[in-house]
């Protein structure tokens, strides 16, 4: 990209939240193109068996972010409050925050933790698998519990900020702290998988406006306008839209239709194409090889991305936590959301992959 960026303002205004990987309609992008691929074959006989009825594989892909019943989050059902309870670090399954700029997630390195996303994952493909054990289901996930995890997460981590983090100096620029000590919020702060960095959301709206066809979409009745958008919110559903918009779709079903009707479709994508499945390989260890896919793809999404002011924020707990105004090119809505759609397609793609090798 061009070296002309574009200084995007910081509100104090801003407040910690927790992140909801592809949004809503995202998620439901990804099922809904596993639940066409996986049509007709036993994978599908058995994902029918373990929904309740009504329930669709697309459906369920929501189902781990709304078990978090926070704000935004409708009120949990008693099957996620009974999921919850005993998971109470369900809402970290959902990511890792391995410095970008590395090449390959290994476990036990600054951002991994024992239950990070392909822990996670490993883990509820290992138990639709029938693995046993404490070594293979420390969480003891049921059969149906692993399905919704794996539904949701095989999402979460083709999501690049989901899996490359950023780790900001106090000089501004971004750094690989060499251990997790040194992010002391003094020399090296954490943006929290871009939490942290802030974009200016109107201006982001003019870009997008004069670059991605359609229009944003209305606010939900009674919803507040936002001043700053969060990086990982903009990744998180605004590149969902544009995704979207750029090819003329507006529901997840009729986004999944057109991919998989388009034999073609990744004829003009910036990273094509479908990561490969290693087919030789236990489906458990996928995860590993999904997450080294998507930290290539988060050195795309910081390409020309630029941290700027540092500023002090309070959450809603009292706590202190940084955030840095945000700078990145003029055009970066073209090359991001193509991007975002080549990866909500590879989300789909491997989610009917992993569910017909575990039941071919």
């Amino acid at each position: 990209m061009k070296k002309l960026v574009c200084v995007l303002a910081l509100s104090s205004a801003f407040a910690s939240f927790d992140a909801l990987a592809w949004g809503h309609e995202g998620h439901r992008v990804v099922g809904s193109i596993a639940q066409k691929l996986i049509k007709g074959s036993n994978a599908e006989k058995q994902v029918q068996a373990l929904l309740l009825p009504g329930e669709t594989l697309e459906s369920i892909t929501n189902w781990a972010d709304e078990a978090k019943a926070g704000v935004g989050y409708p009120a949990a059902t008693p099957e996620q409050a009974e999921y919850t309870a005993v998971n109470p670090k369900h809402d970290e399954y959902h990511y890792v925050n391995i410095p970008f700029q590395s090449l390959h997630y290994h476990h036990g390195h600054v951002g991994t933790t024992e239950h990070d996303i392909v822990q996670t994952l490993s883990q509820a493909i290992a138990v639709l698998q029938g693995k046993t054990g404490p070594g293979a289901n420390p969480h003891n996930f049921t059969r149906r519990q692993a399905l919704l995890l794996i539904a949701h997460m095989t999402g979460d981590i083709h999501q690049p900020l989901h899996v490359g983090a950023a780790y900001v100096g106090k000089d501004g620029s971004f750094v690989v702290p060499k251990s997790r000590a040194e992010v002391d919020a003094v020399n090296i702060f954490d943006s929290r998988g871009g939490n942290n960095l802030l974009l200016d959301d109107d201006k982001l709206s003019a870009l997008s406006k004069a670059l991605i066809p359609g229009e944003d979409k209305p606010l939900p009745e009674g919803a507040k306008k936002w001043t700053t958008r969060p990086f990982h919110s903009y990744w998180d559903s605004t590149l969902v839209n544009y995704a979207m918009r750029r090819i003329a779709t507006k529901t997840p079903d009729e986004f999944a239709q057109k991919v998989l009707g388009n034999p073609d479709n990744f004829s003009n994508c910036e990273i094509c194409p479908v990561l490969p499945i290693n087919t030789a390989t236990d489906p458990s260890i996928w995860p590993y090889e999904w997450a080294n896919d998507s930290l290539e793809v988060a050195k795309r999404a910081y390409d020309d991305v630029k941290p700027g002011k540092i500023t002090a924020q309070t959450n809603r707990k009292g706590e202190t936590y940084y955030t840095f105004n945000l700078e990145t090119t003029p055009n970066y809505p073209v090359p991001s959301s193509a991007i975002a759609k080549t990866q909500l397609i590879k989300g789909g793609h491997n989610l009917a992959a992993v569910l017909k090798a575990i039941w071919p």
